[in-house]
């Protein structure tokens, strides 16, 4: 199973990332457990400090800068063609970075389900269960996250998690050492319904709105 995808550009893209959001001690740990992707963006407000885990690990000589895949984003308000250049270099200079490995265009889209004691998503939940991922995770002895992650490797897609946890953090990369049968993978293909949760509703007139295709 290959832990890296190959980019057109021939840049080697770890297939597992960590998510940022609140962050320099997320960082700092997620490369100490083997993490060598680092996603961010403009949007989160949190460069400097994603810079900052960055640097640490590398003047402590835990990692070497080439070692990374550091991909930033160039947000819905910099799109003008005039502006792309100064945005990159704010984002590379908070980060203290010379260069990024990838610059996207960004967009608010996700994966995500929304759950919380305000907004418990119980039928959902009882739903995910009764449809196996739980046993999966009980069979593998891993966590239901593990599970899903390692659902979305084994499809050769790069996954970025979020956490801030160092405990989920290490287990959010611990999906090397499994593999999802046929039948379980086809299970967990099975929970497709062609659902978004986040379609971006207020866009959809917009001519370049994206979900009006198919995929």
């Amino acid at each position: 199973m290959a832990t890296f995808v190959k980019l057109y550009t021939g840049a080697r893209m770890p297939i597992v990332g960590l998510g940022t959001w609140k962050v320099t001690e997320a960082v700092k740990a997620a490369i100490t457990a083997g993490y060598r992707h680092i996603d961010g963006a403009f949007v989160y407000q949190n460069e400097k400090e994603v810079g900052a885990g960055v640097q640490a690990m590398i003047s402590e000589g835990v990692i070497k800068r080439e070692e990374l895949f550091v991909v930033s984003k160039l947000w819905s308000t910099f799109h003008a063609k005039s502006m792309v250049r100064g945005a990159c270099e704010k984002t590379l200079g908070d980060l203290k970075l010379d260069y990024l490995d990838l610059y996207l265009v960004h967009w608010p889209v996700g994966f995500k389900v929304e759950c919380s004691p305000y907004l418990n998503q119980a039928p959902l939940v009882e739903y995910c269960r009764s449809q196996g991922i739980a046993t999966i995770a009980e069979a593998h002895k891993k966590t239901a996250a593990q599970v899903l992650i390692r659902f979305q490797v084994q499809r050769g897609l790069v996954v970025i998690p979020k956490s801030v946890t160092p405990r989920r953090i290490q287990e959010n990369f611990q999906v090397f050492d499994f593999e999802l049968t046929e039948e379980e993978m086809k299970t967990i293909l099975g929970l497709n319904k062609n659902w978004r949760c986040c379609p971006l509703a207020m866009c959809k007139n917009h001519k370049d709105y994206p979900f009006h295709a198919e995929y």
